[in-house]
């Protein structure tokens, strides 16, 4: 390679699903609400959660929180608790 040539990094995609749907990104660290909403999911009405090993209850991200998304990794959308009158 020639002296002061620039290489660019090739991020290869990483595959993860969101509510059972497959999706692919190069961008391994994103706020959770930015993953929600690449999956259609309103920030302000769910959480994100990550199903982790045989663990029964999802890891809860808040929305600012950034995710660490590795190759197959499993989210789900979590309700947020309504407030009633």
């Amino acid at each position: 390679m020639p002296t002061g040539e620039k290489v660019t990094p090739i991020h290869k995609p990483v595959e993860y699903t969101l509510d059972g749907r497959l999706y692919s990104t190069t961008e391994r660290r994103q706020p959770a609400a930015a993953l929600m909403r690449t999956g259609g999911v309103d920030p302000s009405r769910f959480d994100l959660g990550e199903l982790v090993g045989h663990r029964p209850e999802p890891k809860r991200y808040s929305d600012d929180e950034i995710v660490e998304i590795h190759d197959g990794a499993r989210f789900v959308s979590i309700r947020q608790r309504a407030d009633v009158a």
